[in-house]
């Protein structure tokens, strides 16, 4: 026999519902709870997000009452529920799932509801009992769901910057390390997979680090001025229905005050409600990020393929066995998971460009597969970069005889001598070399082309790796 759960009768437009007794949300989150069972992922999976949310309902509150519109008891109850969720609490009730119909409406409501029941257990009211802490009248004030879960989307994205930014620092510094630490190891580098000129390990990894150092500039820079601009006092479509004509500037101040970041009104509130082209932006970023570790990735491969039949000019970190039936394999897992985390941070951006290109009207009802794309491009690229840093790249060492080898025996090296014999001398022996399996300097040394002295010359590591003057009677 099953246990009965205990259940609360809540009441909206469509009717009477039964909510478990001891939930803090409501009916109209249990709908949606009943509605939307499409990704499995909870906005309780995104804290950032929770938390946003609860900042920009704690703003709202005080505005409200600076305004003479909340009186202090249910202030201080409203913002005390608020700060409990910014500090992590109740974050499991926060159960509609990501993606969701009515732009938001659910995930704003699941937030009201929320807030008003544990305002409610603060005062000492039971669950439920909604005269003295209303979810709509009350948490919901001066608001719309369309001014509110942007406001929430943008700020929750801000608080989760720095974590990326800070991974992406990392992982710049760990390529960076390892320059410095192969900066003596000659290689060939190679275009089109095919052998080309020598440069070294050090330089091939530092182009890494320079790579993901430009996006770290951009994402610094940019990101802050793509967010920090909100409709938060548009209410409906941005003409601000409902609310005091000073509530806008108040709550903006007051959410900036709460969160920390430098949030401010937009400029256009009507605007603003309906745009996506910010985030369209913030998501072709983090995709340019993601599609430049993937080359990198791709690279590493490359570089530590074999052991025995592939480049093998580098080793990464084993860390687990590679195959159920080839003993001794191993293979670049880590790598291989930050290209699919790749792909996925790819798919994300196409869905969010086509939602937000859906947009009609004054509002884009396709706002939560766009919070969602962009909460979870965000954790995905995040954890990979650390996941990258920590178990691949700083255990990566160097084969640096097996380097050396594949340059002295690379039909690539000819171009260092082609300044100095000419080109239809160097095309040549770099055809006999291919016809005999002869190396190129034994066929440079045999025909006499060139002095020793001068061919020990050219062949220093430093004179093959950077720009230098040729002699002029060459």
């Amino acid at each position: 026999m099953s246990e009965t759960v205990s259940t609360r009768t809540e009441e909206d437009l469509l009717g009477p519902l039964e909510v478990p007794s001891d939930a803090y949300y409501g009916v109209q989150t249990l709908r949606a709870v009943q509605n939307f069972k499409l990704s499995g992922v909870p906005l309780s999976h995104f804290p950032n997000f929770v938390i946003a949310l609860a900042m920009v309902k704690h703003a709202a509150a005080d505005a409200n009452h600076q305004l003479g519109y909340l009186s202090p008891r249910k202030h201080e109850a409203i913002t005390q529920a608020c700060q409990r969720i910014m500090q992590g609490e109740f974050h499991d009730q926060f159960v509609v799932d990501m993606i969701q119909g009515g732009a938001g409406t659910s995930t704003n409501m699941n937030a009201n509801e929320v807030i008003a029941n544990v305002a409610l257990e603060h005062l000492g009211c039971i669950k439920g009992d909604y005269k003295q802490v209303d979810p709509n009248n009350d948490v919901n004030m001066a608001q719309s769901t369309n001014d509110s879960y942007p406001t929430a989307i943008r700020l929750g994205l801000l608080l989760g910057h720095d974590r990326l930014l800070q991974s992406l620092e990392q992982l710049i510094a760990s390529f960076t390390t390892k320059g410095k630490e192969f900066d003596h190891v000659l290689k060939m580098g190679r275009t089109q997979l095919q052998d080309a000129v020598p440069m070294t390990l050090g330089q091939e990894f530092k182009a890494f680090a320079t790579t993901l150092e430009e996006d770290l500039c951009r994402l610094r820079t940019l990101v802050p001025e793509l967010l920090c601009e909100i409709n938060l006092g548009g209410t409906a479509i941005g003409t601000g229905i409902n609310a005091d004509p000073s509530y806008q500037h108040l709550a903006v101040e007051k959410l900036a005050q709460i969160s920390g970041h430098g949030v401010k009104p937009a400029v256009d509130l009507i605007e603003a409600t309906s745009d996506m082209g910010d985030f369209v932006l913030f998501s072709g970023m983090l995709k340019r990020t993601a599609v430049k570790l993937s080359k990198i990735c791709n690279d590493l491969r490359l570089l530590s393929s074999g052991p025995r039949t592939g480049i093998n000019e580098i080793n990464l970190p084993p860390r687990q066995p590679g195959s159920s039936i080839m003993p001794g394999k191993v293979n670049p897992v880590i790598p291989e998971a930050v290209n699919q985390v790749a792909f996925e941070i790819i798919g994300n951006d196409l869905a969010l460009t086509m939602a937000a290109e859906a947009g009609q009207l004054q509002l884009n009802v396709m706002e939560p597969i766009i919070a969602f794309k962009l909460f979870d491009s965000i954790r995905l690229l995040h954890r990979s970069m650390e996941m990258l840093r920590e178990l691949c790249i700083e255990g990566i060492t160097a084969n640096e005889a097996h380097c050396l080898h594949l340059v002295e025996h690379s039909i690539g090296l000819v171009t260092a001598l082609n300044p100095y014999i000419g080109y239809q001398n160097s095309t040549r022996i770099a055809k006999k070399a291919l016809e005999t399996g002869r190396g190129i300097l034994e066929l440079v040394r045999e025909e006499k082309l060139l002095d020793e002295d001068v061919l020990d010359d050219i062949l220093k590591p430093q004179n093959m790796i950077a720009p230098r003057l040729v002699p002029a009677n060459s």
